[in-house]
């Protein structure tokens, strides 16, 4: 997800850091690796400033993996795993927690939004009694998306206030008629599971997900707090394009809220999506249903399907891997979890790139270490 103008990328150029490893072989060995060399090579040919990796097959050690450099101010080294903001991952958060609460009978999927948010959502073209929660889960709602509006004004948002923004415009389409990406839809999705719960989304996510599993170096962090926690890679943008890269590390996130605002490390997006997909967070049935899927568009690749919070994207060695990925001024995401539950791996760059070439390369970062380990 974008800020709109406030974030008009571009491109710069570093040095590739020596690689490391959490364990595994001796970092002369990893030299060598098919991961290594896609993150120096992003460094160097698509010159983002750091590339972060965690990877991990079967039931072996987890490697993780860092190329560039983490301050460009100071030349100080990524940090091994560091935390990163992963944007759009948040949706697959909240999406589980949805599920959730359809598996207790809290929420029905095919119910209409107005069930839970009664006469909150109307506008031209747009009213909640015809729009369903799956319909918000899988982006076929037909809402405009909020963050094409926001332009430079990355400031404190209440969830109301950036719902407001969006149905100041009209529906792209009618509820179900097609797909398109709208970060308005989880907006309303975490605003129905605080009517649910009766407690802020934040703390849903905590005590359902990141507690339960361990996630040591994920959390939501609380409206006005801009920095993050531990260590990390410093995130940039650079505005006009090909311009200086500006430190953007620190801003308010609750523009992205139930959408984009968590903070996470590829190590613990890996253990939360091989939860996920072997059923330790979710019943069969919900988990069957969020791994329904519609063939998506933009921002996805090519042949992407989206289920309810979850994407699904062939493997150049065969089947698929189901993940999410996040995009957020400073920091892009790309990762998932292969179908047989052999490997997962997620990557994470500290620039938001504005081409799609470039993204394109971070994703077959991603497939190479699904598909063709220690290559």
């Amino acid at each position: 997800m974008s800020v709109g103008a406030a974030v008009a990328l571009g491109v710069l150029a570093t040095g590739a850091l020596a690689p490391t490893a959490a364990a595994g072989p001796a970092p002369h060995a990893l030299r060598t690796d098919a991961v290594q060399r896609g993150l120096d090579s992003l460094v160097r040919s698509d010159h983002v400033p750091a590339a972060l990796a965690s990877v991990r097959h079967g039931k072996g050690p987890t490697r993780t993996y860092t190329a560039g450099v983490g301050d460009l101010a100071t030349g100080a080294p990524v940090p091994r795993d560091g935390q990163v903001r992963i944007g759009s991952n948040t949706k697959t958060f909240t999406a589980v927690v949805v599920l959730q609460l359809v598996g207790e009978g809290k929420i029905a999927l095919d119910a209409p939004v107005d069930t839970y948010l009664k006469g909150v959502v109307r506008g031209e073209g747009i009213d909640g009694r015809r729009i369903t929660v799956r319909q918000l889960l899988q982006h076929t709602s037909g809402l405009p998306d909020y963050t094409k509006y926001l332009g430079d004004d990355i400031r404190r948002y209440e969830p109301r206030e950036l719902l407001d923004i969006a149905l100041e415009h009209k529906a792209d389409f009618d509820p179900g008629e097609k797909w398109a990406y709208s970060n308005t839809n989880y907006i309303l999705a975490g605003l129905i599971v605080q009517e649910v719960t009766r407690r802020p989304l934040a703390e849903a996510m905590q005590q359902r997900i990141i507690e339960p599993l361990g996630l040591r170096h994920t959390y939501f962090p609380a409206p006005g707090d801009a920095t993050i926690r531990g260590p990390h890679p410093k995130g940039y943008y650079q505005d006009p394009a090909g311009g200086a890269p500006h430190d953007i590390t620190e801003m308010d996130p609750s523009w992205g809220w139930a959408a984009g605002q968590l903070i996470s490390t590829n190590s613990d997006l890996n253990r939360f999506y091989t939860a996920l997909l072997s059923g330790g967070l979710l019943r069969d049935a919900q988990l069957a249903q969020m791994r329904t899927t519609a063939p998506a568009g933009p921002p996805f690749a090519p042949g992407a399907r989206y289920g309810l919070g979850l994407v699904s994207t062939t493997l150049s060695c065969g089947g698929v891997s189901w993940g999410h990925g996040g995009s957020i001024p400073g920091y892009e995401t790309r990762g998932g979890v292969r179908e047989d539950g052999k490997a997962a791996a997620n990557v994470a760059v500290t620039i938001q790139p504005d081409d799609t070439a470039t993204k394109r390369h971070v994703e077959r970062v991603v497939d190479t270490a699904l598909c063709h380990p220690g290559r």
